[in-house]
């Protein structure tokens, strides 16, 4: 009767064991889900002040960009403040150059960062390729980084051809230019990151590094292409309100602006999209955003020169309009 009564015992005590091991998750066939690379890469981001409006305007009011000084008894201290790091070719460096600057491939932009305790002022041709440069570098770790606006162009007329012959016209009266409202702003999937890196800081920094690997030549796509085939492309018109109903934009173009991680309006942002462009006033604001959406896992493009090079006599536009009275003219050395 004992070994009945204990039997009986252990028939209850063992399905009760069991269900208690499966109600606890402690599953030994299971892995626990690992979190992904890109909410991994976005906490640490925003974390670290480096969300999208921080890369824009970083935490001590500096803007990604500087404009030359507004005289020229000023020049002298405004390169002594600076690290410059000029990107354009060797011949055009050696033809006409900011005093101090210093020559740098931009392969080799995160290496030679950290050779300077200075600030970072990164000059190339108009400004748009030291814009992305200076994205990456504050992503980085070098914040204070900031670009020359308009590059080399916006500093001595003798060396502005790159915006003179780039600015256009080709949007004026195209069936692709449109002045409707813009699209409902949608709600899609974060981009997927692979790696097997497990740390936000890691992550970033490797994904920095990857893309400065590729350049900006792979970051960029010419305004007519995405006029003449706007349905190819998730096209991202960084204007304000007033400028994308009073502009006009390319048809179907979102208005997306601002976008953060920390408040998740990023998600408006097409993550499958094969080519996502974004297009601003110059091509100097699109380069900065592309080159942090291409970090965070997008497959971003800057429409190069931006509206400059599509419609640069609208009758709307007042501010940020290349013209020949933009540039300085401020000594320059050469060799």
């Amino acid at each position: 009767m004992k070994k009945l009564t204990l039997l009986l015992i252990g028939l209850f005590i063992v399905p009760a064991l069991f269900f208690t091991s499966c109600d606890s998750g402690d599953d030994p066939g299971t892995s626990p889900v690992a979190t992904p690379a890109f909410t991994l890469l976005k906490d640490y981001m925003v974390q670290s002040n480096l969300d999208v409006n921080n890369i824009l305007v970083n935490t001590d009011g500096q803007k990604f960009v500087v404009a030359a000084p507004a005289t020229l008894a000023e020049v002298d201290a405004f390169l002594d403040t600076y690290y410059i790091m000029d990107l354009r070719s060797q011949s055009a460096f050696d033809g006409a150059r900011l005093d101090g600057a210093n020559r740098v491939d931009f392969a080799n932009i995160l290496t030679t960062a950290a050779t300077t305790t200075k600030p970072i002022l990164v000059v190339c041709y108009s400004g748009q390729t030291a814009c992305y440069a200076t994205a990456l570098l504050r992503m980085y770790g070098y914040s204070s980084t900031r670009a020359l606006k308009w590059g080399m162009s916006g500093w001595n007329p003798n060396t502005a051809g790159s915006w003179n012959n780039n600015i256009g016209t080709h949007a004026k009266g195209h069936a692709n230019w449109s002045s409707h409202i813009a699209p409902t702003n949608q709600t899609f999937a974060d981009p997927s990151i692979s790696t097997s890196l497990t740390n936000g800081e890691a992550i970033l920094k490797k994904r920095v590094q990857d893309i400065v690997a590729l350049g900006f030549g792979d970051a960029t796509v010419s305004g007519t292409d995405v006029i003449a085939n706007p349905g190819n492309y998730f096209i991202n018109n960084y204007f304000s309100d007033t400028d994308y109903a009073g502009f006009g934009h390319i048809d179907g173009a979102n208005r997306i602006n601002p976008f953060t991680l920390a408040d998740n309006s990023y998600l408006s942002l097409n993550s499958d999209a094969s080519s996502l462009v974004t297009y601003c006033y110059t091509g100097q604001t699109s380069a900065v955003l592309t080159a942090t959406l291409k970090v965070l896992g997008y497959n971003a493009k800057s429409l190069t020169f931006g509206m400059n090079g599509m419609y640069n006599d609208n009758a709307a536009w007042t501010s940020n309009k290349w013209s020949a009275a933009v540039s300085k003219d401020y000594p320059v050395i050469s060799n």
